[in-house]
């Protein structure tokens, strides 16, 4: 890989990012975390369900385009469309095929709940059951217990619906979260990036007592330690001091 060129902004680390056509929740959290030092620079690429033979060439070829900026490590930020199994299988795969550093943010989720220890968790999404479902199955195969997991049913209908998951008003995703929360949970996990989570995590650990991450905050939390920046941003929750 070329080293990257000096810059006036990316002094520590540049990020690149991948997301899905509708996406417009990962970006905007992405940028109130973003430490100083630290760049991100984004592409969009058309939403494939997990172990869609057309997934790998489209983000091999996102990762091209991006890789025109040089950046340390590329994150494809699509919960559900990167549940393989094992995790770093499809991450592994593409930083093999592309020579740079390649995380998903399914591979990330995983990291970052070994990371806090987490064996037990509740997981609160804006899916419908069948993804949940594959989320149960992909979660225990690394080894972690859903104790509970809930969602709004948003993509029932067709992958269509699912600009509607960003539109979801903060109050209804905190009050998802507390009614899907189980009791004995070793963590609360808000997934899909598009869910819009940020501004309530901190006040769910605060009331619910234990580690709350998003798929955007781990995601983001991975690849910050993949590139050597270990800062602990509060607004994150307790995962960036892990």
């Amino acid at each position: 890989m070329t080293p990257r060129p000096s810059s006036s902004y990316s002094q520590r680390a540049r990020l690149g990012l991948i997301v899905p056509p509708t996406n417009s929740v990962n970006e905007a959290e992405w940028t109130r975390l973003m430490p100083e030092g630290v760049t991100f620079h984004s592409h969009r690429m058309k939403l494939h369900p997990a172990g869609d033979p057309a997934l790998m060439p489209d983000l091999l070829a996102g990762i091209e385009l991006l890789g025109q900026v040089r950046p340390d490590a590329v994150a494809y930020a699509c919960t559900a469309g990167s549940m393989t199994t094992p995790s770093a299988q499809m991450p592994d795969a593409a930083s093999e095929a592309s020579g740079l550093k390649v995380l998903t943010t399914s591979h990330a989720l995983i990291l970052a709940l070994r990371a806090l220890g987490a064996e037990r968790i509740s997981v609160a999404t804006p899916y419908a059951k069948a993804t949940n479902d594959h989320e149960v199955e992909f979660l225990a195969a690394h080894g972690i217990e859903t104790l509970a997991i809930a969602g709004l049913g948003i993509g029932a209908g067709g992958l269509h619906e699912y600009v509607r998951i960003a539109q979801t008003p903060l109050a209804e995703v905190k009050a998802h979260a507390l009614e899907t929360f189980a009791p004995g949970s070793d963590a609360l996990l808000l997934a899909c990036t598009d869910f819009p989570t940020l501004p309530l995590i901190e006040e769910l650990e605060s009331e619910l007592g234990v580690p709350v991450i998003s798929s955007n905050t781990a995601t983001l939390w991975a690849m910050l330690r993949a590139c050597g920046v270990a800062d602990n941003l509060p607004v994150g929750g307790k995962l960036f001091a892990a």
